[in-house]
């Protein structure tokens, strides 16, 4: 099952030329799920191919500019370019109020249903689950209430040894039990185990994202183990301080945040636009953990991989 992320925007709050706001694109099985839709984001979108159209899901963590401002913007062009099917929107109680304040003044009346979804600060809960995933908001330490999300695959069905299959000459009928576990039986009577005709399916996957934040301990067990971390690193550990003084993380403490989790592999991101190279960021978190990317716009980081 396909399971990767492509960055769209790695800034923070300030502009600067040449990297955007907040904003990714996670495929999951062919399915797009947008998270935080800074402003420019359906620039982004257009210059990395991800189509609005097979977006059927949007998170946003919390209501800074740089986290939402595109998203008025894109909801209005699904609108004029004819969608009709429903849109779950996932993010703070209040992020319906400013949809529906734009939509009365502008007055629109999308052609689209918004099935909205509203996170809390108060504790983790599973916000998504269908046949592929579940989603948890995962609770943050920022000035306002901030949440980031958990993915995580279900576990797939056991998957047939085609060899055996072709052996025992098994029809096709009896497919989908095998796969959900169950025996075979040939028409002899013999019985042929589970476990001697399929083997397990891959172990499921999870990407963490974690939005803006003070360092804190007290996520950090809901994202233990992550196949892929991505974990805001808006400053480099000189400006700690600062950091701490704007809830929010450096470099070396995303690392430290990797490394305490048990995280295979790290991505920072959400850059102060006072850094106009980014080399100095990837080697403080590297200091502490070795295998950090940076969150470079139109990169795809597979999942598990």
């Amino acid at each position: 099952m396909k399971f990767e992320v492509t960055i769209l925007g790695s800034s923070s709050a300030t502009p600067i030329f040449n990297r955007n706001p907040s904003a990714q694109a996670l495929n999951i099985n062919e399915h797009l799920y947008l998270i935080d839709c800074g402003e420019g984001t359906q620039q982004q979108m257009l210059r990395f191919d991800v189509k609005a159209s097979r977006i059927d899901h949007i998170f946003i963590s919390h209501l800074h500019g740089d986290h939402y401002l595109g998203l008025v913007g894109l909801l209005s062009s699904m609108h004029l370019n004819g969608r009709h099917k429903p849109l779950k929107l996932f993010g703070p109680p209040e992020l319906m109020e400013i949809i529906n304040l734009q939509l009365k003044y502008s007055e629109t009346t999308l052609q689209y249903p918004i099935d909205f979804t509203a996170t809390h600060t108060d504790n983790a809960e599973v916000i998504l689950e269908n046949q592929d995933i579940t989603v948890e908001s995962i609770p943050l330490d920022h000035r306002i209430s901030c949440t980031g999300f958990l993915f995580r695959e279900k576990k797939r069905l056991r998957k047939i040894i085609k060899e055996k299959i072709a052996e025992l000459d098994i029809p096709v009928e009896y497919y989908s039990a095998i796969k959900k576990g169950a025996d075979y039986v040939s028409p002899a009577g013999k019985l042929h185990k589970n476990l001697d005709i399929t083997i397990s399916s891959e172990e499921p996957k999870t990407y963490s994202y974690c939005s803006d934040t003070l360092y804190n301990e007290k996520y950090f067990n809901q994202i233990r183990n992550s196949d892929l971390l991505y974990h805001e690193s808006t400053f480099l550990n000189n400006m700690l301080e600062r950091a701490q003084s704007t809830n929010h993380t450096t470099a070396l403490q995303a690392g430290q945040v990797a490394l305490i989790t048990g995280a295979k592999k790290l991505v920072i991101g959400h850059f102060s636009a006072r850094y106009k190279t980014l080399n100095e960021l990837l080697d403080e978190a590297r200091s502490v953990f070795p295998d950090t990317e940076l969150a470079i716009e139109g990169r795809t980081f597979v999942i598990g991989k």
